[in-house]
């Protein structure tokens, strides 16, 4: 990796690890609120309305300043809200800090990725995006695992506190190794707000949104599905998590030079099908062990290769609105965080059984898969090569 995209893959590692331990750590933290799982899921949902309220906003308002002054205030902003949570005194005011903390980390993302996209050679971008996603994808391999013994064995505020730390050492590696590169495309506030009059701005945030909670439905509650169903003991979650991220560490891969090859909307495409397969499959064989634990693999792969292609087909129709535009799709994406862990937990609160979110997770991703043909088709109308 080139030293320039460290402090960007430095971030996602800290971002990854604080937006996907909650999953391994919601029967815990559930347990010492002394509240159900369901109620425990708003820590994933409000985290992600965070995101989804903060990164077009908090994108849109910085605009004037360099990349780097950006990202380096973003990671501020996350450290802080971490340390006061890791204090939280109880589950009210931890709801309350999860949705603050969430603010900086989708405009972390977008921002981050126009800063990649923008280091990288022609043909790609997609690539160096990825890089980028590979701290979030370490996370899930080494961080989450390690972070769900912790939160069992010790506390879940030590989790959360290494998560304050990483996000520490960030700001340090942001300010001596992130180029300073200079404002690009800097438009008023009436060509910002240009963005969302295109039709393929809303379609790229809908697909976004609800194809992406179909993954979220899944993983949200993959605690309680694989040691009520699968019947794996509570002592092998560091395990599934560890696979879960290898998954998402290949995928992010192989996603980035997918989108590269055969260009990003195919490569969405692909990626939406392949996750609806992998759901369904979830909810048909997650009682069988061994399926259940090829499945986390495979599902933490084709979810997390998403990444890159999403956000440069987003990158490439925003034109010179694209650091709101990338913004956005980061917003889109815990849109799907937020809609996947909700509706799975309204699924659990009536009645049905922990596979169910799953079949959720299938209709989820078919209907991203529609969104994102249809963008196909006003593509070829157009003749547009960008995506």
């Amino acid at each position: 990796m080139k030293k320039e995209l460290l402090p960007l893959a430095l971030g996602g590692l800290s971002i990854g690890t604080t937006e996907f331990v909650m999953m391994g750590l919601l029967p815990t933290v559930a347990e010492y609120f002394d509240i159900s799982i369901s109620q425990a899921g708003g820590f994933i949902s409000l985290y992600a309305l965070g995101v989804v309220i903060g990164a077009p906003l908090i994108v849109f308002l910085s605009g004037r300043f360099t990349p780097k002054k950006i990202v380096l205030g973003l990671m501020s902003l996350f450290t802080f809200f971490h340390i006061l949570t890791a204090l939280s005194p109880n589950e009210n005011v931890m709801y309350l800090l999860r949705f603050f903390s969430g603010l900086p980390h989708g405009a972390f993302f977008g921002v981050g990725s126009i800063i990649a996209s923008r280091l990288a050679k022609k043909g790609e971008e997609a690539k160096n995006i990825s890089m980028m996603f590979a701290g979030l994808t370490i996370a899930n391999l080494i961080m989450v695992p390690l972070g769900t013994v912790l939160g069992q064995t010790l506390s879940w505020r030590i989790t959360l506190g290494i998560v304050a730390v990483i996000g520490l050492i960030t700001m340090l590696s942001l300010y001596y190794w992130l180029p300073n590169l200079p404002i690009k495309n800097q438009t008023d506030i009436k060509g910002e707000l240009s963005f969302f009059k295109t039709k393929e701005a809303w379609i790229i945030t809908l697909m976004t949104a609800i194809g992406t909670g179909g993954g979220f439905a899944w993983l949200s509650y993959i605690a309680p599905l694989m040691t009520k169903v699968a019947h794996i003991p509570k002592t092998y979650l560091m395990g599934i998590m560890t696979l879960i991220g290898l998954g998402m560490f290949v995928g992010n891969i192989l996603g980035g030079r997918l989108a590269d090859k055969v260009a990003p909307i195919k490569a969405c495409m692909i990626l939406f099908g392949a996750i609806a397969i992998n759901l369904m499959l979830v909810f048909l064989f997650a009682h069988i062990t061994s399926i259940a634990l090829i499945l986390c693999f495979t599902g933490g792969a084709c979810f997390l290769a998403l990444g890159a292609p999403i956000q440069t087909l987003m990158i490439k129709t925003a034109g010179k609105s694209e650091m709101v535009g990338a913004g956005v799709s980061q917003a889109a994406f815990n849109v799907g965080n937020s809609l996947g862990a909700f509706l799975g937990g309204a699924i659990l609160t009536f009645g049905f059984g922990y596979t169910y979110p799953s079949l959720l997770g299938v209709i989820l991703a078919l209907i991203g898969l529609l969104f994102t043909y249809f963008l196909y088709l006003l593509n070829q109308k157009r003749n547009y090569k960008i995506i």
